[in-house]
């Protein structure tokens, strides 16, 4: 799997941010912002949407299944009470707890479905999501404008209709971002400037720095010192399966590196044993952490909201409410760099890419949804202006004010846009998260991400940030990963639908059990055991039907070319 994207963080600010993804799982949404483009809601008011002209409203509640673990927002929470008002719309979230698959099939089984869930697969394979292409086009002229570039991309490759709107990815213009969201080996910001701020390309160079570090520094407040971290569990699987296509200048396309077009997996080669075999070094010193294959995601957060991990390989996205733990707790030196490492100097990164449309994760309108079109009204409503300036920015006076047309927040505007107690309280994260929304620009200019307004980011750098990006002589983090070209047409693979019980998905769940069982066993076997555990690994693997998981990407990545070039 590739990373969610957000980003998935995202989005780190979700994780973000951001958070690229995202991040996972399987990619992840790799950048912030895009220079001002056409994607301009069509001209309606909200009365023709939802309702929210000055008549009074007929309440109603939108019941939701969110497929990732989250809080509840409290009930006084001031942008759901200003929907409510608006639309007359309640929302009734529920949110993961235990295991996905598990949970989707009991669902499944029982045809028990809220009105609105976030995409799955399976989902979509039992018949789940109601087809959404002639409810748009009669009720959502403003989700219709919002998708246009990218209505064919949206359409299920099985049988062209589109049952779920994707939450992020709906881009025009330029790529122009002072936030990166993606996947990259983190690296605390205290362990570069304890180095002199040095240049590191490499990952030789990138576990030196941790080494050295960890010597030094063998506690961090009281609490052991973790030099490098990895997470898989779930779905967030691409901390450990996919740096390797990275590491030999590749771009994130889930569990394949894609050549002339052509897509292979990369698990069993022998760029993939190399970075094994490096994690596997790394532990007979003592720097991989020893919790790494047993801890949930909500561990692993704990682990890096601590400040004691130095480094892992994960999409921003994924990890940002640790970084904003972290800003609350002061903590600024132990938050991170992104670093887009290759195996050697000559070989070119591409971590950063184009935003890619996420079709992996946003809303579906279920068949159990008593009022479908009331629903798509009501988010064709949410995806005008006014309101995406309310769900991202929040409240003009309260939240941001505006100085010569231009958004801007004070300080303590920004520590609160940081803050899990506050945002329950004042942001529609839940909703937002997996919704459709606009990304770029506002018609006035105004960036639809405060991360990603220039005079923002720039009034918003704490003297630390200042300090490690004067060093590197940078103006923003983005600045560490080369500029990506166009993105290939069908680009990214990790988004491609394998078709629940295929021979494809089969053997893409069987080398997922493997890969989760063998790596963790090859990286913390002793040194001269590796080898041996390789060899078994790589048996394993080939006993599943690559060939079928392999023939069914290549297959829709020709269909994505001969249908997407058609616009």
């Amino acid at each position: 799997m590739g990373g969610k994207s957000i980003s998935k963080f995202k989005l780190s600010l979700i994780a973000v941010l951001s958070l690229s993804f995202a991040l996972a799982g399987c990619g992840g949404n790799n950048s912030g912002n895009t220079a001002k483009g056409e994607n301009k809601p069509a001209e309606t008011t909200a009365a023709t949407a939802a309702g929210t002209d000055d008549k009074k409203v007929e309440p109603f509640e939108v019941s939701i299944f969110l497929g990732e673990a989250g809080q509840q927002p409290t009930p006084d929470n001031k942008i759901y009470k200003m929907i409510k008002e608006k639309t007359g719309a309640s929302f009734n979230f529920e949110f993961l707890a235990g295991d996905l698959k598990q949970k989707l099939g009991v669902m499944i089984a029982g045809s028990d479905y809220p009105d609105l869930m976030s995409s799955n697969t399976q989902l979509t394979a039992a018949g789940a999501f109601i087809p959404l292409e002639d409810l748009i086009e009669e009720h959502a002229p403003n989700l219709k404008a919002h998708y246009a570039a990218y209505w064919n991309m949206m359409k299920d490759p099985n049988d062209g209709h589109i049952y779920t709107l994707p939450n992020y990815g709906a881009y025009n213009g330029e790529m122009n971002t002072t936030y990166y969201s993606g996947p990259a080996f983190w690296i605390q910001k205290a362990v570069l400037k304890d180095a002199g701020y040095p240049t590191v390309k490499t990952l030789d160079e990138y576990f030196d720095l941790i080494v050295k570090y960890k010597e030094k520094n063998p506690t961090i407040d009281g609490q052991p010192t973790i030099g490098f971290e990895i997470h898989n569990k779930d779905w967030r699987n691409w901390g450990l399966f996919n740096a390797p296509q990275h590491l030999i200048g590749h771009p994130n396309d889930g569990g394949v590196v894609v050549k002339d077009n052509v897509a292979e997996i990369f698990a069993d080669k022998d760029y993939a044993k190399q970075y094994y075999k490096k994690l596997n070094d790394m532990n007979a010193l003592g720097i991989i952490d020893k919790e790494a294959f047993v801890m949930d995601y909500d561990q692993y957060l704990a682990k890096l909201s601590s400040g004691s991990v130095l480094g892992m390989f994960d999409q921003h996205w994924n990890f940002g409410k640790a970084e904003d733990s972290l800003k609350t707790q002061g903590k600024d030196m132990s938050t991170y760099v992104g670093l887009p490492l290759v195996y050697d100097t000559n070989t070119k990164d591409y971590y950063l890419d184009r935003p890619a449309l996420n079709l992996n994760n946003g809303f579906g309108i279920t068949v159990n949804a008593k009022d479908p079109v009331r629903i798509l009204k009501l988010m064709d409503t949410l995806i005008q202006e006014d309101w995406q300036r309310t769900l991202t920015w929040g409240i003009e006076g309260e939240d941001y004010q505006v100085v010569d047309g231009r958004f801007i927040r004070n300080q303590e505007q920004r520590d609160n846009a940081v803050d899990a107690t506050w945002k329950l309280s004042n942001k529609a994260e839940a909703w937002y998260a997996t919704a459709p929304k606009m990304q770029g620009y506002f018609a006035d200019g105004n960036s639809t991400d405060a991360a990603a307004q220039p005079e923002e980011y720039k009034a918003g750098l704490e003297a630390y940030d200042k300090e490690v990006l004067d060093a590197y002589g940078f103006n923003s983090y983005v600045d560490f990963f080369s500029k990506p070209g166009p993105n290939p047409v069908a680009y990214p693979a990790w988004s491609i639908d394998l078709v629940e019980n295929s021979p494809a998905k089969i053997a893409d769940t069987k080398m997922g059990e493997v890969k989760t069982k063998y790596l963790p066993k090859a990286i913390l076997a002793s040194p001269s055991d590796f080898d041996k555990v390789w060899t078994e690994f790589v048996g394993e693997l080939h006993k599943a039907d690559i060939k079928a998981y392999e023939d069914r990407i290549n297959e829709q990545l020709k269909w994505r070319f001969d249908t997407w070039s058609v616009k």
